[in-house]
């Protein structure tokens, strides 16, 4: 005869072991993913949400179309006035600025105040150096 006897078998019992080992590389993709796209990604968010809630007066901005300017007046609400040239002002929103070239330093004490920041020192305080600079026998 031509045709042979088909014999069935039993299925194979599912392992909790065998679904662990097709799922892995989708598993492993995933992780590659987050440390290599979306963790970076997070970092570089708060760090921008950071520098525009510092945004002062007086900084210089990149905007977004990629106009350079400087900080005139920062709102309560998202608006900042930024100045673009002499006597041109341009209103424009918060989170339209790219970047900060050039922070402004904060007053120190009293706007009367006039005392430098090194006669503020106590004695007991490290020299410019610091510790690396003692190592040295810098003073």
């Amino acid at each position: 005869m031509f045709v042979s006897t088909a014999y069935a078998q039993t299925a194979a019992p599912a392992a909790g072991g065998d679904m662990i080992v097709q799922f892995l590389p989708l598993i492993l993709i995933f992780v590659v993913f987050y440390f290599l796209l979306i963790r970076p990604q997070q970092k570089k968010m708060k760090e921008h949400k950071a520098m525009l809630s510092a945004i002062r007066r007086g900084d210089r901005v990149v905007t977004g179309g990629g106009i350079i300017g400087v900080v005139t007046k920062v709102g309560a609400d998202d608006e900042v006035s930024v100045e673009i040239a002499e006597n041109v002002r341009v209103r424009c929103l918060r989170s339209t600025i790219n970047l900060v070239l050039a922070k402004t330093e904060p007053a120190n004490g009293k706007p009367g105040d006039t005392a430098a920041p090194e006669e503020a020192k106590t004695e007991d305080a490290p020299a410019a150096g610091g510790v690396l600079g003692k190592l040295l026998g810098r003073k």
